[in-house]
């Protein structure tokens, strides 16, 4: 092999080539496209480039020279192995190091420490950070002490890593503004349409401050809360987010961070899709303006009576590729006829006096067989559920807006028969044929003029944004916080966010085959063993995972030896070296 240099016009390219005879005469091809200077030099902070160049050729010869030979290792049955030797390394962060430095989080690493003045290698602290968010998340110090599982050890200590904790979150937005522009390169990212969803996490401890402030939890849980949102576009990849104090209404949070998005990241032309939590009047009016615009789901049942009663009519019902109306009380339950969506619509008119212009809303309901269904089956387990409580009064008080205990109706009575302090308990047979008028039925409002299915479609995809947060708080273990400066609960949740779209990428590259058990899963158990000096051996089962993991990557790990040579050449080429 040998270096090409290519001048043109406008920049110098390198290449590493290699000669072959094709058809009975001499040519060559490339083996690996270097880059330009200007972008060699970005990327890997270099000034000499021709030396660098120089260098990735010499690293690749011995690479290829080291890469195929066979090893016969000695062992011995009455020998131990050396002590405090580590003999075992993960090797699955290196498909997600690949990711990290595709997306250029070395560059923006450099670019925030030429405003600063710390000595550690903020690169490293947050590149751990986030392979140990994804592979073994739990505290920053546990985190700091994982690091050393990985085959490349870690180079700070742990109280740098607190200390870059509060750097991060002076950066923060201007890392996320980074990343969508870099991952530009990388991924398709479908910025007109963005889903928004807030959600909460808890901290153990009792005492108030600062972020950390008692509101309403969703896990219903006693303890101090903070709040994030996060913006995430119609590719499922996340785009920006932010945090504030527990006790905030989570509606004040998508103006700023909206407002975020369209000076950082230049967008102003999107559809914002949101739940009916965040619906409020307010937001929908600031996306009634310029090229923006709303898809917000409506509860029917906070609907005025006479709207509430036009959504639950029966008659006056279109689908999608048919001028007939349907009367839904009358639709046989056939196959045909669950697959489709039944919808209907109206024009409710309003004004927007600040801004001077109209505020046109239009409320689109659906209906399906199949979603009654699935609602009707929720409701009979939690019914089921509700009906073993009767035994545990105390249990049964303690309610929420969606849980079974809604279906128990409370009576307090005396030994007589009148109104006392004892109680009755039994399930409220009104309240479940209340709540079963609204099976099958789903409401959005919006102020698009596009047809009923497309809006639906559209809104369809807003699990995806549900699926984050349960990732981060599942997989990731991004909560309980055990941080306790607001800058670094800041600087954690930047690295959830992180890690998050790390993942998605990873999970696109892989064709979305895969779910994120089994990929969280299979990386984390791709260890390798240390053979002497001889090299390493996979301790791991070879799946259609692994196979997809590395034939996406560009690499393997799972020959039966993989030299010291080779593994350093791997980890280089994680690296884009």
């Amino acid at each position: 092999m040998r270096l090409n240099k290519v001048k043109s016009k406008n920049a110098i390219s390198y290449y590493i080539i290699r000669s072959v005879r094709r058809g009975g005469k001499n040519s060559s091809e490339i083996v690996k496209k270097l880059g330009t200077e200007k972008s060699i030099r970005e990327t890997y902070g270099v000034d000499d480039v021709d030396a660098w160049a120089r260098e990735q050729l010499r690293l690749l010869n011995e690479e290829e020279a080291a890469s195929d030979h066979r090893v016969l290792v000695p062992f011995t049955t009455n020998s131990t192995i050396d002590m405090n030797t580590q003999l075992s390394f993960n090797s699955g962060y290196l498909f997600l190091q690949q990711i990290y430095y595709k997306l250029g989080l070395p560059s923006i690493c450099r670019a925030i420490k030429k405003g600063n003045a710390f000595e550690y290698d903020l690169n490293t602290i947050l590149s751990r950070l986030l392979y140990g968010r994804i592979l073994y998340p739990s505290s920053k110090l546990s985190c700091y002490e994982q690091s050393q599982k990985l085959l490349e050890q870690p180079a700070f200590e742990l109280h740098q890593v607190y200390r870059a904790l509060s750097v991060l979150s002076e950066n923060s937005d201007f890392i996320q503004s980074e990343l969508y522009k870099r991952s530009r390169k990388l991924v398709k990212r479908n910025t007109g349409i963005l889903f928004y969803d807030c959600t909460n996490y808890f901290f153990e401890l009792e005492k108030e401050s600062g972020l950390k402030q008692y509101g309403p939890s969703k896990e219903h849980r006693p303890n101090p809360i903070v709040q994030m949102g996060l913006f995430m576009d119609k590719s499922g990849i996340p785009l920006a987010f932010c945090i504030n104090p527990g006790n905030q209404n989570e509606q004040l949070s998508l103006k700023p961070l909206e407002q975020q998005i369209m000076r950082d990241f230049e967008l102003s032309k999107f559809i914002v899709c949101t739940d009916a939590g965040l619906s409020s009047d307010a937001n929908r009016r600031f996306n009634n303006y310029g090229e923006r615009s709303f898809i917000t789901t409506q509860s029917i049942k906070k609907l005025k009576s006479d709207l509430k009663e036009w959504c639950l009519d029966p008659s006056g019902w279109e689908t999608e590729g048919s001028k007939k109306k349907y009367d839904i009380s009358k639709l046989e339950d056939t196959p045909e006829n669950r697959k489709r969506i039944y919808y209907k619509q109206m024009l409710i008119e309003g004004y927007d006096e600040e801004r001077d212009i109209p505020f046109d809303q239009t409320l689109i309901v659906t209906y399906s067989l199949k979603y009654r269904d699935y609602q009707q089956t929720i409701r009979s387990r939690q019914i089921e559920r509700a009906r073993k409580l009767l035994d545990k009064p105390a249990q049964a008080d303690k309610r929420s807006q969606n849980d079974a205990k809604r279906f128990i109706k409370k009576t307090p009575f005396t030994n007589d028969g009148e109104i006392a302090s004892k109680a009755r308990y039994e399930i409220d047979e009104a309240a479940i044929e209340e709540e079963a008028r609204y099976d099958g039925f789903y409401a959005v409002c919006t102020n698009l003029d596009d047809s009923p299915a497309d809006i639906a479609k559209i809104n369809h995809d807003r699990w995806e944004i549900e699926e984050s947060f349960r990732i981060m708080k599942s997989e990731f273990e991004a909560r309980p916080v055990y941080l306790q400066r607001d800058d670094r609960i800041e600087a954690h949740f930047l690295t959830c966010f992180i890690a998050l779209m790390i993942y998605r990428i990873l999970e696109k590259e892989l064709d979305e085959k895969f779910t994120c058990e089994e990929i969280v899963r299979t990386l984390r158990h791709m260890e390798m063993r240390k053979v002497s000096d001889q090299g390493y051996i996979p301790c791991y089962t070879r799946t259609e995972l692994t196979d997809a993991l590395h034939e996406n990557a560009g690499f393997h790990t799972d020959y039966e030896l993989t030299t010291p040579k080779v593994m350093a050449g791997i980890i280089r080429r994680t690296k884009g070296l």
